[in-house]
């Protein structure tokens, strides 16, 4: 549903934390805050001789304004071409050269770079990090060449791809003042007509260590680690940033739709629902534990009620999968999307699909299928706990949700305690046509190329 680079599902975030916590606060991590307003979390992890450094910048698409969209994503790609210092594509040959491995992402919450490396060589990467973080200078001719990549990458991910499109148009006609209804890549029309000025402008007003924060996991000791970061992210000088507007969706008063003509092999259909997020402060709020449950309860397994209605007895669609967030910064949806079957209509599977709906509101779900549905998610996720850079996705992106990595056992007991009647309850509550946006790719025939490429 979301255009993250790199998504990472709640889910994930949340029961992987499981098999380390015990207590309140995990004993192995660590947080501090620096002077400049740099927040530091070390998670140290000591079973193999290998770190993950992040730093994360709570600047995302949500944060661009209109005519600018795709900035966020633009400067990600700029942030490699050079500091005073280092020259542009110095910085991946150097990560490289020390054995690492590196890489960046944008999301419409937020932006992050990350390097993974040997033990020994972290003083290196967090050296090229806190510089790039206060000194990036790179000059016009190389934004013109990293614009026309960026325009190709929207155009092979998103223009080139039914699928993409469809998700698009859904999201811009679902949203009406939220930023969430800008792709994070950007409106190529905007990219067309961006300057290198709009990318510095950028970097100016986000990239500054009040705006960020560091996350380091893997075998480390976290006061060698805080004496490294205090010596290179110290020395970048915090500033005021731009004021957030909050930029509050309007209720939706009725059903939204609408239809996407583009080359596809298949007939596309995507139902998104008005549902509301967790947000920070107000951890009790059962409603979202209980949406993340019933996409499970959905398309949490091969036998789930979506997948075994339509894919296995009716054959009406080729796959159907369902998506929600319910960490985020901004407002969520709850997606069902599907291909159809050959000779299968868009007709055919939404009324399928709203016959699932309607039996599980109507007769709710058992409390077997429930705890069957916990387990399954627990033990399907419970391996990523060791990965050291997984450990550092879960700690930055639960960060910069506006939640602490504090909240996450507490999250976990609420998840595990949503009964039955609170999953049927949401579907009863949010489920329903008055918050309901329906996009429909209409499958057009595929130009022929001849040999020649004519």
């Amino acid at each position: 549903m979301r255009s993250n680079l790199l998504r990472i599902s709640f889910l994930f975030l949340l029961f992987a934390h499981l098999s380390w916590a015990s207590a309140s606060d995990s004993p192995d991590t660590y947080e501090y805050q620096l002077s400049n307003g740099l927040k530091l979390i070390v998670r140290e992890d000591h079973r193999a001789p290998t770190v993950a450094h992040m730093v994360w910048y709570r600047a995302g698409s949500m944060d661009e304004s209109n005519g600018r969209t795709g900035v966020a994503h633009v400067l990600e790609h700029m942030m490699f071409k050079g500091t005073h210092k280092v020259k542009a594509g110095e910085f991946s040959r150097l990560v490289a050269a020390v054995g690492g491995r590196e890489n960046a992402f944008t999301s419409r919450d937020y932006t992050a770079y990350f390097q993974q490396v040997e033990k020994s060589k972290l003083e290196e990467v967090i050296k090229l990090e806190a510089d790039r973080m206060s000194n990036l200078n790179f000059d016009d001719a190389e934004f013109l060449k990293e614009i026309q990549v960026v325009m190709e990458e929207r155009r092979l991910r998103t223009e080139d791809n039914p699928s993409s499109l469809l998700n698009e148009s859904l999201m811009a006609t679902a949203f009406m003042s939220s930023p969430y209804r800008h792709p994070v890549v950007g409106w190529m029309n905007d990219l067309q007509n961006m300057t290198a000025s709009d990318a510095r402008e950028w970097y100016r007003s986000w990239y500054a260590p009040n705006n960020a924060i560091v996350v380091i996991s893997g075998d480390v000791d976290e006061k060698q680690v805080l004496a490294i970061v205090e010596k290179y992210y110290g020395a970048a000088a915090a500033h005021d940033l731009p004021v957030r507007k909050p930029q509050i969706e309007p209720p939706q008063k009725g059903i939204k739709q609408v239809q996407v003509k583009a080359p596809a092999d298949n007939a596309q259909l995507a139902m998104a629902w008005k549902v509301p997020r967790l947000e920070p402060g107000k951890l009790d709020n059962v409603e979202p534990y209980a949406l993340e449950l019933l996409t499970a309860v959905l398309d949490g397994y091969d036998n789930a009620r979506l997948n075994r209605a339509l894919v296995k007895q009716e054959k009406v669609v080729n796959d159907v999968g369902v998506g929600y967030d319910m960490v985020s910064r901004g407002p969520e949806l709850f997606l069902i999307s599907a291909t159809m079957a050959k000779g299968k209509t868009v007709e055919q599977a939404q009324a399928s699909i709203r016959k699932v709906l309607d039996e599980l509101k109507k007769n709710g779900i058992l409390d077997s299928e429930l705890k069957r549905i916990k387990v399954r998610i627990l033990s399907e996720q419970i391996y990523k706990r060791d990965s050291i850079f997984g450990q550092a996705m879960e700690i930055g992106s639960t960060e910069m949700a506006g939640f602490s990595w504090k909240d996450i056992n507490y999250m976990l007991e609420k998840m595990q305690a949503i009964t039955p009647e609170q999953v049927q309850a949401v579907a009863k509550k949010y489920l329903v046509d008055e918050g309901l946006t329906i996009a429909v790719l209409d499958p057009q025939v595929r130009k022929s190329v001849d040999k020649e490429g004519k």
